[in-house]
């Protein structure tokens, strides 16, 4: 396949994740810092694989001054978000108590009133705002805390401990201001956290840097699920990073690589759970193993050389599909 049409196609898969990820429970995060923030992260791995400013920016199809430009304000702006209507226009409704539509789209007269009105619905379809009347009389209000609790607040201390303790592990020996980049979050609003990891023992603190030695997340905790996706993301990606870097073809020993299998079938198949408890299977041999590898650990010195493993197993499953079971390889 041509690499061009083979790094389309990737994009195209990674927007499908943003999207999903940013319509996630009912919000709607903003992404009007997506498309820089995907410039600066790209520009600074290739600037890390060895590619010179020049090679970048003719790769980018840009002036070298215009890509040194947009490089230097982006990076300037990176804690910027941006702000959605979406966004504007929920403060506003918390901010004013009851308002009328009139009177919001007054306040919004600027926007496009087609788009302020489907923001409306967006709100009130999630749960965030409520409103009442009809015609002229139509009024918002903003849930109150306790009610757009389950939505916007629950369990963020424990998915924001659980991120962090992740970003922890992966990365190793950072230090609060590397981790408070790494996450666009403040050193005051970080602290906390850091701190109530600490407290657990989750992570610890050697000097200015922090480390952890394991990261676990349970199958029913109540938060932690974007540790979980960041996780999976993250280890599909180094998986094939790597693989690229030495070898690209697949070989039946590969200690580095990964493989995809698809199956065709149907309810009350006889091999129905043979293929659909993998999954259960795959965690269940992986907890066992990582348990005996672990108090073997314990009590054996760790020589100054090791591995660290990264094993990922996915499955999705679609009612209906028209492919033939097949397979593919990457090493």
């Amino acid at each position: 396949m041509n690499v061009r049409l083979l790094i389309d196609s990737v994009v195209r898969q990674t927007m499908v994740l943003v999207a999903e990820l940013a319509t996630s429970g009912g919000l709607r995060a903003p992404l009007s810092h997506v498309a820089g923030q995907a410039f600066l992260e790209l520009a600074r791995e290739l600037e890390n694989q060895g590619v010179g400013k020049k090679v970048s920016a003719d790769m980018f199809g840009m002036a070298l001054r215009t890509y040194q430009r947009r490089t230097q304000r982006l990076s300037q702006s990176r804690t910027d978000r941006g702000r959605s209507l979406w966004e504007a226009v929920l403060e506003f409704v918390e901010q004013s108590g009851v308002v009328r539509r009139d009177d919001i789209l007054q306040r919004f007269r600027h926007d496009d009133e087609a788009s302020v009105r489907g923001v409306l619905r967006d709100l009130t379809d999630s749960g965030l705002v409520f409103s009442s009347g009809s015609g002229n009389n139509l009024s918002f209000r903003a849930a109150t805390k306790d009610e757009a609790s389950a939505l916007r607040r629950g369990g963020d201390s424990l998915a924001s401990e659980a991120f962090v303790w992740s970003l922890v592990y992966r990365d190793g020996d950072v230090t609060l201001d590397e981790l408070a980049e790494r996450t666009a979050l403040g050193v005051q609003e970080l602290s906390p956290v850091v701190d109530s990891l600490i407290a657990s023992g989750k992570i610890e603190r050697h000097g200015e840097r922090l480390r952890s030695s394991e990261l676990v997340l349970g199958f029913d905790d109540p938060a932690g699920w974007e540790s979980s996706v960041l996780d999976h993301v993250t280890a599909l990606v180094q998986t094939v990073v790597r693989k690229l870097s030495v070898d690209q073809r697949a070989k039946r020993h590969d200690e580095l690589g990964g493989s995809t299998y698809h199956f065709e079938l149907w309810r009350g198949h006889p091999f129905e759970s043979e293929v659909l408890g993998e999954l259960g299977r795959f965690r269940e041999r992986m907890s066992a193993l990582r348990k005996k590898l672990d108090d073997y650990n314990r009590a054996q010195p760790a020589p100054a050389s090791r591995l660290r493993v990264v094993a990922y197993y996915g499955q999705s499953t679609v009612e209906e599909s028209d492919d033939e079971g097949t397979s593919s390889d990457l090493g």
